[in-house]
């Protein structure tokens, strides 16, 4: 019995030094265990880092593009039926680059050349945007020739490179980004948190450094009766990394929902704000859409333009012509004794007058053609004509035109008595164009199809949505709340603790129901008031806006009357002068003329023939003003237009 004690003693001590020695390797390994936990979750907090900061700026850019580009695509079938692109990145290698380079135009920096010719900046996030584009292979001229562009050519040119043009695209584009941040306050949206820290305090006897880490995960959901839900699931880890080197692990869950019954609440109320984002979206395509007609006659008028005072040009060339001519002769008859020293200084001072008539219109050309480079977003300097025969064909149009209204023929008409009664024929003589329209007719295509009326009638609608709202800010706040919370959290101090648990039934529920009664709504009281105002001020637009489409087309087709009678006119008048020019230079050989009714013929064709030009010019804009003004002027995605065809 004795050795059994002994033995079972001996077992005792062995079972004990085992024991010690288990506990020694159970704490080993759990200290190893502690020390992988820690690395572990550094590695996941460093990987999960590296994975969200991935994401290239550059792949920012694309999917704001991508979502972007849908907006546009949707709203603009929507709004006017058709799809076109809408490109708001500057080509990288455009005319005014090439023109720059080709024709070795001096700048004050890279930016003049565009922004692919920007050096990037030190940190720049995006690397491959920035980079130099070599010169086109085969420019459409060499060296210092002149680009000479025709009036399509101006239209294409303007909407690839005017900046006024790059300008309204870009105002559809950031609308689309707006609409894409609203729709976002309403998508699921994913939060993620981590936190790792060291922390060592040696104010004691023993220091004590600890660890912590955390990951957090959360989801937020606005719906559009106004209720708002969140919840969040995370993990902490905190571990003493001196003295026994415990560790603690907390898991933890909480969620929280909140629901307004009166102020805040309904469809109405919490989609406004996207509402709106989505009708300015609609509103950014109906103001480019008309800015584009807008542009296009603007540009075909300043291009015209500049052609009919290159004609004024060539009609003040053959004028100084004429008048040194007459100088020439009168300065050959006055040793005859024909002419008088005085009719001789009246022709040298008329060939005086007209040579400053040449040069003043040779700078008014030029000054005319750099602002029509302006226009289209090209250098000043640039080397560049226009294409006469865009004029010339105006011209031949007009001139048939006038043939066949036997406005050329000029028959002899039978010479009234002088004290016949005078009748005046009234505006309007010969045919119209195919563009003068019933007033009565046009006016209602107008009220159709302009689109800025379109944005003036839907700030109405606006208005109305707001009075809406702000009558609903007037309401009393009540809202209806709830949380729930599982597990614990660990952090220092903490990792003596037990491992904390997700159990249901142990978590922490909370209601409530909070009433924020409207004893102060002044500023609401306010707001409510002005929006009515606003109300009536966007009636009044829209009243002063249709009453501008009616003005405007009773306006064009005025003119176009009024321009086809002057067409008329000034084709009688050219025709007269050009008769007086020839008659009076034959008398003034005779004698029988003085040298001064040969210049003032001469100033009554130089007028004659500038003010012809001037209303075949202004004929046509009208034709394509009135186009514009009644919606009917179509333009493409390239700057050219379609023009309505009449039966």
């Amino acid at each position: 019995t004795g050795r059994m004690k002994l033995k079972s003693g001996q077992d005792s001590n062995r079972l004990g030094s085992e024991k010690r020695k288990g506990c020694g390797e159970r704490k080993g390994i759990e200290k190893g265990e502690g020390e992988w936990r820690v690395r572990r979750m550094c590695g996941i907090f460093l990987t999960l880092t590296f994975l969200t900061g991935c994401v290239s700026p550059q792949r920012y850019r694309e999917q704001a593009d991508q979502v972007a580009d849908s907006i546009m695509m949707k709203k603009q079938y929507e709004a006017l039926g058709k799809v076109e692109p809408i490109e708001i990145e500057t080509p990288a290698d455009t005319l005014r680059r090439r023109l720059i380079v080709m024709q070795d135009l001096p700048t004050s920096t890279l930016a003049s050349l565009g922004v692919k010719e920007l050096r990037p900046i030190d940190h720049w996030p995006c690397d491959n945007y920035l980079h130099a584009i070599p010169p086109a292979n085969d420019p459409p001229w060499m060296g210092e020739s002149a680009m000479v562009i025709s009036l399509l050519d101006a239209l294409e040119i303007s909407a690839r490179n005017s900046r006024e043009y790059q300008t309204a695209k870009e105002e559809v584009y950031i609308s689309a980004l707006n609409l894409d941040f609203e729709c976002d306050q309403f998508r699921n949206t994913f939060t993620g948190l981590l936190d790792s820290t060291i922390r060592s305090d040696r104010a004691g006897v023993d220091p004590v450094t600890e660890f912590s880490g955390s990951a957090v995960g959360g989801l937020t959901r606005r719906f559009s009766s106004g209720a708002e839900l969140a919840a969040s699931i995370g993990v902490d880890l905190v571990k003493l990394l001196s003295q026994d080197r415990v560790e603690s692990r907390g898991v933890f869950a909480d969620a929280s929902v909140s629901i307004p019954l009166m102020r805040g609440s309904g469809r109405y109320i919490v989609l406004e704000d996207l509402t709106q984002a989505e009708r300015d979206v609609v509103y950014s395509i109906y103001e480019f859409e008309r800015f584009k007609r807008v542009f296009a006659v603007e540009v075909a008028n300043a291009y015209l333009g500049v052609l009919r005072q290159l004609d004024s040009v060539h009609n003040a060339e053959e004028n100084y012509k004429g008048l040194v001519r007459s100088t020439w002769r009168a300065k050959q008859m006055i040793e005859s004794g024909r002419f008088t020293k005085i009719e001789v200084d009246q022709a040298v001072q008329s060939e005086l007058n007209a040579r400053s008539g040449w040069i003043r219109a040779q700078q008014q050309y030029e000054r005319q053609l750099d602002s029509f480079k302006i226009l289209l977003g090209l250098p000043t300097d640039a080397n560049i004509e226009l294409d006469p025969e865009e004029l010339d064909r105006l011209v031949d149009r007009a001139d048939q035109y006038l043939i066949a209204e036997g406005v050329e023929s000029g028959t002899d008409e039978e010479i009234p008595s002088a004290d016949a009664t005078v009748n005046l024929p009234l505006p309007g003589r010969g045919n119209p164009g195919p563009y003068e329209f019933d007033p009565d007719l046009a006016t209602v295509i107008a009220l159709q199809n302009r689109l800025d009326l379109r944005v003036a009638q839907g700030r109405v609608d606006d208005q109305m949505r707001e009075i809406r709202v702000s009558a609903d800010r007037l309401r009393a706040d009540v809202t209806l709340f709830g949380d729930a919370s599982y597990g614990g959290r660990r952090g220092f101090g903490q990792a003596h603790q037990p491992n904390s648990q997700l159990d249901f039934y142990e978590g922490d529920y909370t209601a409530g129901l909070n009433v924020d009664l409207p004893f102060e709504r002044t500023a609401e009281r306010n707001n409510y008031r002005i929006s009515w105002i606003n109300l009536e001020r966007a009636t009044r637009d829209v009243q002063e806006s249709e009453d501008r489409v009616k003005q405007d087309i009773r306006d064009g087709l005025r003119d176009l009357l009024e321009t086809r009678e002057n067409l008329l006119i000034q084709s009688d008048a050219v025709r007269v002068a050009e008769s007086r020019v020839a008659g009076t230079e034959l008398q003034l050989e005779a004698g029988q003329v003085e040298i001064r009714d040969v210049i003032e013929a001469r100033e009554d064709l130089l007028s004659a023939q500038n003010q012809f030009t001037s209303a075949v010019v202004t004929y046509r804009i009208g034709e394509l003003g009135i186009q514009r003004d009644m919606g009917l002027l179509l333009i493409d995605e390239n700057g050219i237009w379609q023009e309505y065809e009449p039966n």
